[in-house]
């Protein structure tokens, strides 16, 4: 057989061969809370450096925004799987949405208050008769209210950083990973940030599936979380140059800087590994049954949610967790 022959032939059979393995691969889509950025960091390094595939899996990973609608996908089998923060979750499944939250983003939902360097607000209680930008509906400002009897006026956000800059006392609901960084770019100091976390509000950001999903495809979901939790590790350990350059294709506005920026903002916080004592590189992904539980008497004894409605028994599971 010719040289030029054997190379065609060798040529299809490896065509053969990949189309094979790619047939063979089980399809997961993930529908991102947002738009692709650093927070979704380990996602893209799993992917980037097929983490993945080497469990068996094709993962697709769905753009967010403001209009996400992560629950309503997810409940609905438009996505397997969602992220999330773990408020909105367990308020969604006591009105019966069928999803499970089965491994951790973030071990602290990094929303926050974000002030002004020279604002005369220092702690939660200098709160008192503000005026605060922000999602009406966040559950986190009626338990400030509670917890420091606390009166204040909201103002709904639209998610930009203009206001703020514009009003040295302007306070505003943020992404401790996110608009620090554009702040600082607009020329303003680093703005001081009131922590969920600070305040006892121990709000994780989750990953979701629908429970039939969960059901059907255990062995799958498990392979799932082993890559997602080794994508994490690598992103934050080792060189995060993979995902960066995959987050960058998916959105055009992440800059290196930016990306950089709020890499170190992830490990500075120990969002991933946990602030706890037992947080850690083992941590990243685990969730605490009695965290959930206090989150759910918090929110019941808000009156945001409806007593025995939800558990954390039926809310979470750890069964895909290494």
């Amino acid at each position: 057989m010719k040289p030029v022959r054997l190379l065609l032939v060798a040529a299809a059979l490896c065509s053969a061969v990949f189309a094979a393995d790619s047939k063979t691969l089980f399809k997961i889509t993930v529908q991102l809370d947002w738009v692709p950025e650093p927070e979704h960091g380990g996602f893209y390094q799993a992917l980037a450096r097929d983490y993945f595939r080497e469990e068996g899996l094709d993962v697709e990973l769905l753009p967010g925004g403001p209009n996400a609608l992560v629950m309503p996908k997810v409940a609905t089998g438009q996505a397997d799987v969602g992220q999330a923060d773990s408020t909105n979750t367990l308020l969604q499944q006591a009105e019966g949405l069928p999803v499970v939250q089965f491994a951790a983003v973030f071990q602290d939902d990094p929303s926050g208050l974000l002030v002004n360097a020279s604002s005369s607000v220092q702690r939660f209680e200098d709160l008192q008769g503000k005026t605060i930008i922000a999602r009406p509906e966040w559950a986190f400002l009626q338990y400030l209210k509670k917890r420091y009897n606390l009166q204040f006026n909201v103002v709904p956000q639209n998610f930009s950083v203009a206001a703020f800059l514009g009003n040295k006392e302007a306070i505003q609901q943020g992404y401790y990973i996110a608009e620090p960084y554009h702040i600082v770019q607009a020329g303003a100091p680093m703005p001081r940030f009131l922590s969920t976390w600070d305040a006892d509000f121990r709000a994780y950001a989750v990953l979701v599936t629908n429970r039939k999903f969960a059901r059907q495809n255990p062995e799958q979901l498990r392979a799932f979380v082993r890559a997602y939790i080794r994508g994490w590790r690598d992103y934050l350990e080792g060189d995060p140059t993979p995902a960066h350059e995959a987050l960058k294709r998916a959105n055009p506005n992440n800059t290196d800087e930016f990306m950089m920026f709020s890499r170190q903002m992830i490990i500075d916080g120990k969002l991933v590994t946990g602030r706890d004592a037992n947080g850690g590189p083992e941590n990243v992904g685990r969730l605490d049954p009695a965290r959930f539980t206090k989150q759910i008497e918090q929110l019941e004894s808000l009156g945001i949610l409806k007593r025995g409605k939800v558990a954390a028994e039926n809310a979470i599971t750890t069964d895909f967790l290494p």
